[in-house]
């Protein structure tokens, strides 16, 4: 008889698997307000969100609307803020793109107008802004690629704040484990190739070693699908020169 693999188990969605969404505290994205209104904002509380590696900022708009989002460096509890277009650019205030000047150091960029938020959100990442067009903005993002976003999507001034938090060794297992479980991701993961022919389809053998093609169609039987599924490309990209140092 057959053994469930372990992304068999894990697609069942057990509680094993699932995460822990009732410990979250709140989606953390901009409220939604029209284009050409700039309200201003007390900052209500710093609220660590499991699972998020970064502080959350409690906002009350004078409006009576409550908001969550990631905190900048330097930001504290009673620091007024502001959201909307004439907005002043200073740490922790929400302007448009199109209000930012070149070389600002930005973070929760939102992708297109309106979503909330989408880029550069973690502890310590920023974005800076490199050139400007009527319409468009050209970033440059922590990886070091450029994108260009409509002019109207929305960013906060600053640093995210948690910065360093990497830096600090985990010293044990122990530690690693709870930092995973707070984002559902399993830790430890056995490789497939340690595992029991039983257990894994790459599993057995007098060595370890996968044995056969780790690429998996798209339509392949839950048991069978483990490696690179519906993969468009393996291996080197041909044309590149590789380059060791």
């Amino acid at each position: 008889m057959g053994k469930k693999i372990l992304s068999q188990r894990e697609g069942r969605g057990s509680p094993t698997f699932r995460a822990p969404t009732h410990l979250r505290v709140a989606p953390a994205k901009y409220p939604g307000l029209p284009p050409e209104k700039t309200l201003k904002g007390v900052i209500t509380g710093l609220l660590h969100d499991p699972g998020r590696w970064t502080p959350l900022a409690e906002v009350k708009l004078e409006d009576g609307t409550i908001f969550y989002t990631p905190a900048s460096e330097g930001t504290y509890v009673g620091q007024v803020i502001e959201i909307g277009p004439q907005a002043k650019v200073a740490n922790g205030n929400i302007l448009p793109l199109s209000s930012i000047p070149e070389g600002t150091q930005i973070f929760n960029i939102e992708l297109r107008p309106g979503d909330g938020g989408k880029l550069v959100r973690v502890g310590g990442g920023y974005a800076q802004i490199t050139g400007k067009s009527v319409e468009t903005v050209t970033i440059v993002l922590p990886s070091g690629k450029s994108k260009e976003l409509d002019a109207r999507a929305r960013a906060t001034i600053g640093v995210a704040a948690g910065g360093g938090r990497i830096e600090k060794p985990l010293l044990k297992a122990g530690n690693a484990y709870y930092k995973w479980k707070a984002k559902t991701r399993p830790w430890p993961k056995v490789r497939g190739v340690a595992m029991n022919a039983v257990s894994h389809p790459f599993g057995g053998g007098s060595h370890q070693s996968e044995s056969k093609p780790t690429t998996v169609s798209r339509r392949a039987p839950p048991g069978r699908k483990v490696g690179h599924i519906a993969a468009r490309r393996t291996g080197r990209r041909k044309g590149k020169v590789q380059r060791t140092f």
